[in-house]
């Protein structure tokens, strides 16, 4: 042991003599509460307290009740709950349990103060002579809309030691019951007043900073970084110090908060307290434990292993909520220790069979702490220190899979339906629900243990959902609608219900959460009617434009089984949305191969100013006479506008409204070249995602160079067109041709300019009259000034000016003080200029200002 550290240690072990007779004995703990009735607001309160009996043992004894305070009503005297528990390191655990009914619902602060504190703990204050109480406080929140509400628990003590120059990890392993959303942060420890609620902060300072007398050294950490750290996980709730340096005692104090449905709804302090030691040996480590998630139903069987590098005798021990029937729903989890384990080691398996009892939103954390203990070789057991290592094992449990899900196409009023079928649901908790999601097209997503739900970005939207007791579903025309030639893929989750209002209902545990997403399923509706494949602009024009429209044969129909001709009738609306149909066209057919059936040139429109649709109805003779069979989707031209850009840039935006897939592709832009009106250039391959990036920024350069590079600079005083082609798809095997180009109309349009004109510097040449001979211009009445004037490249913010002037303006003013009239305009010339500037004769030259 270093000098130094020794006599520090004498000096606490001075303190420590005197703690006994100071009466001073409590070191950590924390007030929790379930409810305990379905009928009313009782709920069974609890302060766990863990008390010194090192050096306060009769301090401890005399704690035979403690007094709580909800809100500012009580105080109510609460008596010690018989055996009292050692649980080592000089430390017993004393809980304080008593029932209270709440009037109403509401936000609750319970606390409990009690005198006194550990005395000379080395990062709290007053100074260490005075005495401090102890006080902790939780929060309660009773709100019938969020169901049951009960605090965490905190299932690991706080009483391991830490040890100088190694890493200190403490987890208080909380569970919460109702399955809510956990979260950490550190606050000021607190102390109160003796039959009073409510509790001021103590002098505080975070362990790490801690320094000898006179000492500026900022302390380390166990791999020699500077400075020594000190935080708390938000997430995992790990509390880590790494590392101490200073022997003695320390406390400190964090907050355990509960969250439910992005809501707080309560939290609880544990103030706790940090032993450091000189310790002779090192801690041991427990090997990684990788997350785990698994469907319900799923057995797990974890191996865990500690070793020890001195070969100390190892002690690994467990605890989670998973290992008791109060906090989940049977079939809890065991850990199997291996016997015996050699010096420096030690193992077992964790084992759980999970069901459907188990699933939930949150992981279950469950905690393994591995303490050493001298081994053969250590020279003097009674100088040995026991130190721990620990680490987090977290499961998530989530739904299974729905399994078989089928679909086929069903008759309905609007002859558009799917019929849906599954195998009856393996959980079949009270509350849950199967829900239905469907998108266009079919996608090869496959998600893993730990991907429950369906991510927004794959596209599926809800199209209903049903008690999860059900195997059936019918999807019919529903705010989207349903349209033939579409192929769509349908997928289920089953979400579950957050805890009821009666804690003894079934699956009162379950925590929420979704099961993972079903296998895919994916058909279309039969096709008897043509399906829209093209609706490209072909000229752009106010009063001569052309659109040609283009559809397939109706694919369910055999020409054989006709008892007459059939008929195509094209509607048209004006507009990308336009639902005032009017026929464009009736085309006779008797669907032989090789007649030109399928296609119609649509002229004299205004394609400048408008986007069309275009529908089309299918009709076949039956007994004589036409009979309407069936209606297309209704499909829009592409409509080019331009968007909002920067300076000597284009910005080009499109839509279109169409029955097949344009996203998910490369869109093709064109530019008319300079110089050659009605010629195109490919200047770029948009990669499209969904409507909202049917967009592309043109500063000119030609980005497509398979058709040759035409790169222009783009100028404000100059007009450019451009063309946008769409490419799109069905997804349709069937469906020919597989891949939909389509046109826009012709934009013209200038690019925006943002870059400012800068002031010329002006240059003057006057008289100087000193050099004039006294009479020598007596008689004479006119004069001249020489301007010239310098256009700068960068202004005095050193920002560019633009270079594009169209001319200069020349002001004039008499006096100073008056308003400068327009003198004249002269052009920008390649090179600065001079201008004659005639002075009016009836002005002295004495007197003329420019």
């Amino acid at each position: 042991m270093r000098p130094l550290i020794r006599s520090i240690f004498f000096f606490l072990s001075l303190i420590l003599s005197v703690y006994e007779a100071r009466a001073t004995h409590v070191r950590a703990g924390e007030i929790t509460a379930k409810r305990i009735s379905s009928t009313s607001l009782t709920y069974e309160i609890t302060f766990t307290g863990y008390f010194d009996i090192q050096n306060g043992k009769p301090a401890a004894d005399a704690q035979v009740d403690v007094e709580f305070f909800i809100g500012s009503v009580g105080p109510f005297k609460v008596p010690r709950k018989m055996p009292i528990t050692d649980i080592g390191n000089n430390t017993t655990r004393n809980e304080y349990t008593f029932t209270y009914t709440f009037p109403a619902p509401g936000r609750f602060e319970i606390s409990t103060n009690l005198d006194k504190r550990n005395n000379n703990v080395l990062n709290i204050g007053p100074p260490p002579t005075q005495e401090l109480s102890f006080y902790v406080k939780s929060t309660l929140v009773i709100n019938a809309s969020l169901g049951q509400n009960r605090t965490p628990v905190l299932l690991n003590a706080p009483i391991d030691l830490a040890a100088v120059g190694q890493k200190y990890i403490h987890n208080p392993n909380a569970y919460d019951a109702d399955g809510d959303s956990l979260a950490y942060r550190l606050v000021v420890p607190q102390q109160g007043v003796p039959g009073r609620p409510g509790g001021t902060n103590v002098q505080y300072m975070d362990p790490n900073r801690v320094q000898l007398p006179g000492s500026t050294s900022p302390g380390m950490t166990e791999d020699g970084q500077i400075p020594a750290t000190f935080g708390i996980d938000a997430i995992t709730g790990d509390l880590s110090w790494d590392s101490p340096s200073i022997p003695g005692y320390y406390n400190v104090a964090f907050v355990v908060e509960e969250w439910r449905n992005g809501i707080k709804i309560g939290e609880i302090v544990r103030d706790m307290q940090i032993i450091v030691v000189e310790a002779r040996n090192d801690r041991p480590k427990l090997d990684s434990i990788p997350d785990l998630c698994v469907e319900a139903g799923t057995l797990i069987q974890q191996v865990i292993k500690a070793t020890d590098k001195n070969g100390d005798r190892l002690i690994l021990t467990t605890s989670g909520g998973v290992y008791r029937t109060d906090l989940i729903d049977p079939q809890v989890a065991q850990f199997i220790a291996n016997q015996p384990n050699p010096l420096g080691e030690a193992g077992g398996v964790f084992r759980w069979q999970t069901s459907c009892d188990h699933i939930r939103l949150e992981p279950y954390d469950v905690l393994f702490k591995v303490e050493d203990n001298a081994g053969p070789n250590f020279p003097n057991p009674s100088l040995f220190r026991k130190l721990v290592d620990i680490k987090t094992f977290r499961i998530r449990v989530y739904g299974p899979r729905p399994q078989n899900l089928q679909a086929t196409p069903t008759a309905d009023a609007s002859g558009r339906a799917f019929r849906l079928t599954w195998n009856n649901y393996q959980c079949q908790v009270p509350g849950a629900q199967v829900v239905i999601y469907r998108k266009e097209g079919c996608s090869d997503y496959q998600a893993d243990a730990c991907q429950p739900g369906l991510p927004p970005g794959l596209g599926y939207i809800e199209v209903g959902r049903v008690p999860v007791g059900t195997n059936a579903f019918v999807d019919n025309n529903n705010a989207q609608g349903l349209r033939r030639g579409v192929k769509y893929s349908y997928r289920l989750v089953v979400e579950f219900p957050r805890p009821g209002a009666n804690i003894d209902e079934p699956g009162y545990l379950n925590g929420g959460g979704s099961s993972l997403p079903s296998a895919e399923f994916c058909l279309d509706l039969p096709l008897l009617v043509p399906v829209i494949t093209n609706v490209t602009v072909d000229s752009t024009s106010t009063t001569s434009g052309i659109i040609t429209v283009k559809w397939t044969r109706p694919i369910g129909v055999d020409p054989a089984t006709l008892e007459g001709p059939s008929q195509y009738r094209l509607f048209r609306a004006t507009g990308l949305t336009g639902t005032n149909f009017t026929l464009v066209a009736t085309i006779n057919t008797t669907l032989q191969p090789g007649q030109p059936d399928t296609l119609f040139v649509d002229k004299d429109l205004n394609t400048t100013a408008n986007a069309y649709r275009y529908q089309l109805e299918y009709y076949f003779t039956q007994n004589g006479t036409l009979v309407k069979l069936d209606t297309s989707e209704p499909a829009s031209s592409v409509r080019l506008e331009q968007g909002q850009a920067q300076s000597r840039q284009v910005r080009l935006q499109w839509e279109a409204n169409v029955p097949w897939m344009n996203t998910n592709q490369r869109h093709r832009v064109y530019r008319e070249n300079p110089g050659r009106p009605g010629t195109y250039n490919q200047i770029a391959e948009v990669a499209v995602q969904g409507p909202q990036t049917f967009t592309y920024l043109d500063d000119g350069t030609d980005k497509y160079t398979a058709d040759g590079t035409v790169n222009v600079t783009l100028s404000a005083d100059s007009v450019y067109c451009y063309r946008v082609e769409t490419v799109g798809t069905y997804g349709n095997e069937r469906i020919k041709p597989a891949i939909l180009l389509n046109f826009s109309q012709k934009i013209c349009v200038a690019p925006l300019d943002t870059i400012k004109p800068c002031p010329p510097v002006l240059s003057l040449d006057t008289l100087d009259c000193s050099q004039i001979a006294p009479d020598e211009y007596c008689n004479q009445t006119t004069f001249t000034n020489n301007l010239s004037w310098v256009y700068p490249a960068k202004n005095a913010q050193g920002n560019d000016c633009d270079p594009n002037v169209v001319s200069y303006n020349i002001y004039y003013a008499r006096y100073a003080d008056e308003t400068p009239a327009l003198l004249t305009s002269v052009l920008p010339p390649p090179t600065p200029r001079q201008l004659r500037m005639l002075t009016p004769a009836s002005v002295p030259l004495r007197d003329a200002t420019t």
